[in-house]
């Protein structure tokens, strides 16, 4: 297809895909003349997936251009990929250079998570000393019953990480890491919608709250 039947097929407008295409996001078509190329479902596939992590994932173009290099070139261990992936995520999360580190050694201690890399560690710091800045500070139960909930939900993602190729793996993890943590913050949402429905305005098909 001309690269206006891709626009038309993608949805993306013409001037960003040739954007895309200067910028190296988007793979060159198959030339035809010195000023023609033809464009495939392969072109209409990267357009919905750079779309996706620029728009639903929030990430920049930066941060996607070098997710999409590790997609197209994928490191040697299956492992290396979730740094990847993490770096790329976009980051919500002040300096933890000079913040109390204590809350979060002993939380990571107690989760069994102290072989895991600095990154996350500091966005795990940084975030902590953020709550106690607003004086909103998480006890140690609370703190537990959330890396109780994650370690569930990590195990099972990456035990579904396919191994039959390096390329395979790195789409899944990279993909699943970025674009799925805004599917998990809407359900997180959802839910407490619902439980806040159930503890303070009943549920109506069970009757009024107690109490109320």
């Amino acid at each position: 297809m001309r690269v206006s039947r891709l626009a038309e097929e993608s949805g993306v407008p013409l001037a960003t895909i040739k954007f895309y295409l200067r910028d190296g996001l988007l793979h060159a078509g198959e030339r035809t003349s010195a000023t023609q190329a033809e464009y495939d479902e392969s072109h209409v596939r990267r357009l919905a997936l750079i779309r996706a992590l620029i728009g639903p994932a929030g990430l920049s173009l930066a941060a996607t251009r070098e997710l999409l290099a590790v997609v197209d070139s994928p490191p040697p261990a299956f492992h290396d990929l979730l740094g990847h992936a993490h770096a790329a995520s976009p980051r919500a999360i002040g300096e933890a250079d000079s913040a109390d580190s204590a809350e979060a050694d002993r939380l990571i201690e107690r989760a069994g998570w102290s072989s895991c890399g600095k990154e996350n560690r500091s966005a795990l710091v940084a975030a902590l000393a953020g709550l106690r800045a607003a004086d909103f500070p998480l006890n140690d139960d609370d703190l537990d019953h959330y890396a109780e909930a994650m370690s569930t939900i990590a195990d099972a993602e990456v035990a579904r990480v396919p191994t039959d190729s390096p390329a395979s793996a790195v789409r899944y993890v990279a993909l699943g890491t970025v674009l799925v943590e805004p599917v998990l913050l809407a359900m997180r949402r959802l839910a407490q919608e619902r439980a806040s429905e159930r503890l303070f305005m009943g549920d109506a098909r069970q009757g009024p709250a107690v109490g109320s």
